[in-house]
C-alpha cells in the first residue's frame, strides 16, 4: 500500500512565506504619511493666521508692557514692572475694575434671568411666537456702532425720544441727562446692553430647551408636580449646561466690554462709564502712552485667562467629561 503525502494548508511552511509585521508594510507606511501630510495641509493656513493675529500681537504687547514707548519705532526705554505698579495705583483703572464687577453682577442678576424667562415663554405653544423670536433676536443682529447711535438719540437730554415720551404721560421727573449724569450713566448703559444682548442668550436657552425630551415634563405632570416644580426639578437641571455657557459668555463679554461704551459715552462723563478696553484705547491712540496701554490690555488678557480657566475647572468639568465620555464611547 502506498501512501501519498498531502501537505497540511494550515501550516505555516507550507502555505507560503510568512507576512511581515504590519509597520513594514510600505504602501501602509506610505498612506499614513500622506494622511499626516494632509491634515498639516489643512491645519497649516489656519495656524500661521493665529500665529501671525493672535499669539504674536500677545507676546509683543507683554514685551511692551515693560517699556515706555509711544508707538513709534521700537520701544527703548525699558522701565521694568513701573506701568503694572502704575496700573494698580491707578484710580481710574481701579474704577473699570468695579464697573466690571458691576456689569457682571447685573448680567448675572437681572439680564440672563430675563432671557431665561423669555425662552421658556416662547417655548411654548402660542400663535406668533416665531415672529416673537425674530423680533427680540433682531437687536444682537444690529452692530453695537448702529445700537450706540440709536440709543445716544433716544437717550438726548431734553429732546430724546425717552424724555418725550416720560413727559407725554406725565412723568417728567424720571427723565434727565441719562448717559450724561454721573448716577445714571451706568444704569442706562446696562440698560442699552440688556436689549443688545439678551436675545442672544435667550436663542441659547431656546436651543437647550427644546432638546429636552417632551416626555419628561409629561411624566413629571402626570405625577401631579406644578408649573413650578416641573421648571425646577426637570428643566431647570436639564438646562444647566447651557446656563453654565451662557453664564461664561456674559462674565468674558462684560471684561472686554468696548465698542458700545465708545460709541455711546467714550468711558465719560469724567470716566464714569469707563471699562478696561476703553482705558487702554485711550492710553493707546489718544495720549499715544502704548507701553501703559500694554500693560491694561495684559491685565485684560489675564483676567480672561485666569476666570476662564477656573471656569473650566471648576464649573465646566463636569460637562467636559460628560463630553469626553461621549467621543470615547462612540469610538468603541
Amino acid at each position: 500500500m502506498t501512501s501519498t503525502f498531502l501537505p497540511d494548508k494550515r501550516l505555516g511552511s507550507e502555505a507560503g512565506p510568512p507576512s511581515g509585521p504590519p509597520g513594514a508594510d510600505p504602501g501602509r507606511t506610505r498612506r499614513r504619511v500622506l494622511h499626516w501630510l494632509t491634515a498639516v495641509g489643512f491645519q497649516l493656513p489656519a495656524l500661521v493666521l493665529f500665529l501671525v493675529l493672535v499669539l504674536l500681537p500677545i507676546l509683543f504687547a507683554v514685551y511692551a508692557a515693560f517699556f515706555r514707548w509711544g508707538g513709534f519705532g521700537m520701544p527703548e526705554d525699558y522701565i521694568g514692572t513701573e506701568n503694572f505698579t502704575r496700573l494698580f495705583a491707578d484710580p481710574v483703572f481701579l474704577g473699570d475694575l468695579w464697573r466690571c464687577l458691576l456689569l457682571v453682577v447685573l448680567s448675572l442678576a437681572l439680564q440672563l434671568p430675563f432671557a431665561l424667562a423669555m425662552a421658556v415663554l416662547l417655548n411654548q405653544r402660542m400663535r406668533g411666537r416665531a415672529v416673537y423670536r425674530m423680533l427680540f433676536f433682531a437687536p444682537y443682529v444690529l452692530s453695537e456702532a448702529i445700537t450706540g447711535v440709536l440709543f445716544s438719540m433716544i437717550f438726548a437730554p431734553d429732546d430724546g425720544l425717552a424724555d418725550r415720551v416720560l413727559g407725554g404721560i406725565g412723568l417728567d421727573g424720571l427723565g434727565g441727562e441719562w448717559f450724561a449724569d454721573p448716577s445714571t450713566v451706568m444704569a442706562t448703559l446696562f440698560l442699552v446692553m440688556t436689549w443688545k444682548y439678551f436675545g442672544f442668550h435667550m436663542m441659547l436657552y431656546l436651543a437647550g430647551l427644546q432638546s429636552i425630551p417632551e416626555e419628561l415634563t409629561e411624566a413629571a405632570l402626570i405625577d401631579g408636580a406644578n408649573a413650578w416644580q416641573r421648571f425646577r426639578n426637570v428643566t431647570l437641571p436639564l438646562l444647566a449646561p447651557t446656563l453654565r455657557i451662557s453664564v461664561f459668555l456674559s462674565v468674558i463679554g462684560a471684561i472686554q466690554l468696548f465698542d458700545l461704551v465708545w460709541v455711546v459715552t467714550q468711558g465719560g462723563p469724567d470716566h464714569h462709564s469707563e471699562t478696561m478696553a476703553v482705558t487702554m484705547f485711550q492710553f493707546g491712540f489718544k495720549r499715544y502712552q502704548v507701553g501703559y496701554a500694554s500693560a491694561i490690555s495684559v491685565a485684560m488678557f489675564g483676567i480672561s485667562l485666569v476666570f476662564a480657566l477656573a471656569y473650566q475647572r471648576f464649573v465646566l468639568r463636569r460637562d467636559l467629561e460628560g463630553a469626553t465620555t461621549t467621543m470615547r464611547g462612540g469610538g468603541k
